[in-house]
């Protein structure tokens, strides 16, 4: 017995060993709140093209955790509000949930975490009493199951729980919540989980009324009269998304918890707004994600926790047009669901999720009406004789495999060949022009600069973690798993 202990502990070493190795990564939000949403085999391809390896679901849809199955995508799974407060009051309705939408599918699809609700505390307060039982059902659950080490209970909550942020090292919890608070933080702690924070420098500075630059929430550079510091522990803040997480973490502290690490589930910015909204802009939404990017990928935590790097989801892949409220509530997508980027992203490299401001593209109109659409692609792809076979089933860009996608395509291809010789792009009011390079994955359009001739397609810099042992993570894994395979050899026969 004791042998087979030491031998477990061996296991989980290199496990942790492991894990650690791969570094911060940068993973998404996935909202389904989209008129033109594309099948989960189409996103799952964008995923794969844009080498996205963390997402982020909202619930626990059937369809998406079957085609994320052999994808070695991590996926954090939602328990919806509703459900919540189901499984609050049932241990049996947890142990259904947990059978039904992560046991069917583990270990094909590679789920890690589950995230219990979503701003339960801001959004329904009444449900608070209920919040951590259901954590604690849901995490019985996984013990039955013998799930509880490979995947994760958390809860994400909005930092507006904290009623005064700044300065961080002062900034506590709001009082009322402390004994759910107190409650949720033991939970963490004892099955060696991490708290789920939702952080938008976006929201802090429009709501700060002039209080702080808006370098300050772009991670862009402070002049030396901008500079922002504690008073109280004389930190200095170059970012309010550092000042956030940092926040969290002081809050913590003031209940004596240490080394629970944050993950930041949600943080972003909108590319487009209303008129009463003029920050939410594409040059914004630019500089931050990419500027948020580098900082979560330098591996490092906030002023007063160094040592822990920030994971982070950008909220969000696509716009969600279906949601209720302002215009900037529905434009946080990085990526259009035909696969193309709202704007360049830069992942640390020179590849990426890329525009391509050096040539013009023509793609179909978002919002045109799918008769005219069709009848602008058979045009295309006969008498205008674009070249369609990339676009049929099995070719390189078939995938998405909608209408708009395909037609994008077909335009493109018509345009860059007859724009010389008065071609247009206009295809009956249904395509447009953009310099966004609509190229993903191995579909290059005509006129791409990353158009490659025998050399190979480099695909974008992955989202994720990057590791010292080289090689795609598929090949990591295997050669974590020659590592423990050989060194349990050598316990078992030393």
């Amino acid at each position: 017995m004791m042998l087979r202990e030491w031998v477990t502990s061996v296991f989980l070493l290199f496990i942790a060993m492991f894990s650690n190795t791969l570094g911060a990564f940068v993973g998404v939000n996935i909202g389904t709140a989209v008129s033109d949403m594309p099948s989960a085999g189409d996103v799952v391809t964008i995923l794969e093209a844009h080498q996205i390896t963390h997402v982020r679901l909202y619930d626990a849809n059937a369809h998406m955790l079957q085609a994320l199955s052999n994808t070695g995508i991590d996926v954090i799974v939602g328990v919806t509000n509703e459900e919540l407060l189901r499984i609050g009051e049932s241990p049996s309705a947890a142990a259904a949930w947990i059978n039904k939408n992560v046991a069917a599918y583990l270990p094909s699809t590679n789920i890690t975490a589950i995230s219990a609700g979503s701003e339960v505390l801001s959004t329904i307060p009444n449900a608070a009493p209920i919040l951590v039982p259901a954590m604690n059902y849901l995490h019985r659950a996984l013990v039955a199951a013998n799930l509880n080490f490979q995947v994760k209970v958390s809860t994400p909550l909005s930092t507006d729980i904290i009623p005064r942020p700044f300065p961080p090292s002062a900034a506590t919890f709001y009082s009322s919540w402390n004994s759910t608070i107190y409650q949720l933080l033991q939970f963490l702690k004892n099955t060696n989980s991490y708290y789920m924070l939702n952080a938008y420098p976006y929201y802090g500075y429009t709501k700060g009324d002039g209080l702080f630059p808006i370098e300050y929430a772009l991670f862009r550079p402070l002049s030396s009269v901008k500079q922002i510091v504690d008073p109280n522990t004389l930190f200095h803040y170059n970012s309010m998304f550092d000042a956030m997480v940092d926040a969290v973490y002081y809050s913590i502290e003031a209940f004596n918890f240490s080394g629970i690490p944050i993950v930041v589930t949600e943080s972003g910015w909108p590319w487009l707004g209303g008129a009463n909204e003029p920050d939410a802009t594409v040059e914004n939404a630019e500089t931050y994600n990419n500027n948020l990017i580098h900082r979560v990928l330098n591996n490092s935590g906030p002023p007063s926790q160094q040592r822990m790097p920030i994971n982070t989801y950008i909220y969000e892949l696509f716009n969600e047009d279906k949601r209720p409220g302002p215009v900037s509530v529905k434009n946080w997508g990085v990526i259009f669901t035909n696969g193309t980027a709202v704007y360049p992203l830069s992942l640390g490299t020179s590849n990426g999720i890329t525009g391509n401001s050096s040539a013009l593209f023509c793609v179909a109109k978002d919002g045109s009406d799918s008769d005219k659409l069709q009848a602008s692609l058979n045009w295309a792809c006969g008498p205008g004789q674009a070249d369609c076979k990339a676009i049929q089933p099995g070719q390189r860009c078939y995938f998405p495999d909608n209408l708009k996608s395909h037609a994008s395509y077909a335009f493109n291809d018509y345009y860059q060949k007859m724009q010389g010789v008065g071609g247009t792009c206009d295809f009956d009011g249904t395509a447009t022009t953009t310099t966004v390079d609509p190229s993903y994955g191995s579909c290059k359009y005509t006129g791409s600069n990353s158009s490659t001739t025998g050399g190979g397609y480099l695909p974008p810099t992955a989202f994720g973690p990057v590791s010292p042992l080289g090689g795609s993570l598929h090949l990591q894994v295997s050669r974590l798993q020659y590592l423990i395979s050989a060194t349990l050899f050598a316990v078992v026969f030393l």
